[in-house]
């Protein structure tokens, strides 16, 4: 399997289930629909977020090692890098011995929903910007 498939299928389940810990899917009835009930299921879709955050830890530290740093481009990096060290904070947290102030806590969340939404629109971005590319290539011919 392609390196930009296990990054794509991670940053996948990672944002279903991220989306999932809010009760979104169940509020709107999307739980409801055949096959989909499992989405309004805390326990398993923390753990289908952990397991998808290891998986992009994983293809992460395997790119930065094999590719370097440059391979990812400044942006993405920083993005992932506040995903990642976001995303280890709220870990803590869930932690029984650890303890964060409420302002903490809403900081974290917001920059890690914040980091992941941008990495979302930076992926469409480039979408729309590598459609557009291959447009203009074939109207050239």
């Amino acid at each position: 399997m392609n390196s930009a498939w296990i990054y794509r299928i991670a940053m996948a389940v990672l944002a279903v289930s991220g989306v999932a810990q809010m009760p979104v899917f169940k509020r709107y009835g999307i739980a409801s629909i055949p096959g989909l009930g499992w989405t309004a299921d805390y326990f398993f879709t923390h753990r289908l977020h952990y397991v998808a955050a290891a998986l992009l830890l994983f293809w992460l530290v395997r790119r930065l090692l094999l590719d370097g740093p440059a391979a990812l481009g400044k942006a993405r990096l920083a993005l992932l890098g506040a995903l990642v060290l976001t995303g280890a904070i709220r870990m803590l947290k869930n932690l029984p011995d650890v303890d964060f102030s409420p302002l903490t806590v809403m900081l974290v969340d917001w920059t890690h929903l914040a980091a992941a939404m941008a990495i979302g629109l930076a992926a469409l971005v480039m979408l729309a910007k590598r459609r557009a590319d291959a447009r203009e290539r074939i109207n050239r011919r």
